[in-house]
């Protein structure tokens, strides 16, 4: 498994548009994610928007659906959000998703968000398996 991150918002999109998110294997359960907060990225109260964060754990935790699931295409089923704390401009956001279950057309996970090492938002997700194109 690669232990370095890689760019994984090559395509122009929302994601890209807005910074884009780094990507890494961890294990063949578990994946790492990151991005740094922009100014762009904050709410009226100066912190993290809670629409970014959920747009990055959806574009993450989606990558490591997609990944786990030998690359086919995977789309968000559900997923439910806490929002725990906060983050502010040049903060590095860290994502860790663990992949809960695996069936032979839906992925189950759980992802965290930590900013210094806190968390600040947790998630629970499903997606759908994709025929392959």
């Amino acid at each position: 498994m690669s232990k370095d991150f890689e760019q994984i918002s090559l395509n122009p999109g929302f994601m890209k548009h807005n910074g884009g998110v780094l990507f890494r294997n961890i294990s063949e359960n578990e994946y790492e994610f990151k991005t740094k907060i922009n100014k762009n990225h904050l709410n009226m109260a100066g912190i993290t928007h809670g629409g970014y964060l959920s747009a990055l754990i959806d574009a993450g935790a989606g990558t490591a659906a997609h990944r786990s699931a030998e690359n086919a295409p995977c789309v968000t089923i559900s997923l439910d959000l806490k929002f725990i704390g906060a983050s502010k401009v040049d903060d590095e956001i860290i994502g860790k998703v663990k992949i809960l279950k695996k069936t032979k057309t839906l992925v189950f996970l759980f992802c965290e968000l930590k900013c210094n090492d806190k968390i600040i938002t947790s998630a629970s997700g499903v997606w759908k398996i994709l025929a392959k194109r």
